[in-house]
């Protein structure tokens, strides 16, 4: 199983969107500084949606839709509501 998902940095008011096959493995590895500069920059992040595929080839696909213009104000109406900003 794959997951897609969307991190919030309430801190800083960033997202990020990504898929992993071990979201908890990949949740520390953002929190601790373990893999890109940009996430290792606006730690600490919040898991705020989540979609579950079956293939990597599925999760990617989805990846790019969540990453375009469309996907993100979808992910940002998402974290408006959660966190009334």
């Amino acid at each position: 199983m794959y997951t897609v998902y969307a991190i919030y940095s309430e801190q800083f008011n960033k997202i990020y969107i990504g898929q992993t096959e071990n979201l908890e493995r990949r949740m520390f590895e953002h929190n601790n500084g373990l893999l890109s500069l940009y996430s290792k920059r606006y730690k600490p992040w919040k898991v705020v949606y989540t979609e579950e595929y079956l293939t990597r080839a599925e999760a990617m696909k989805r990846e790019r839709q969540l990453k375009s213009q469309k996907g993100r104000e979808f992910i940002w109406k998402i974290i408006k509501e959660k966190y009334q900003i």
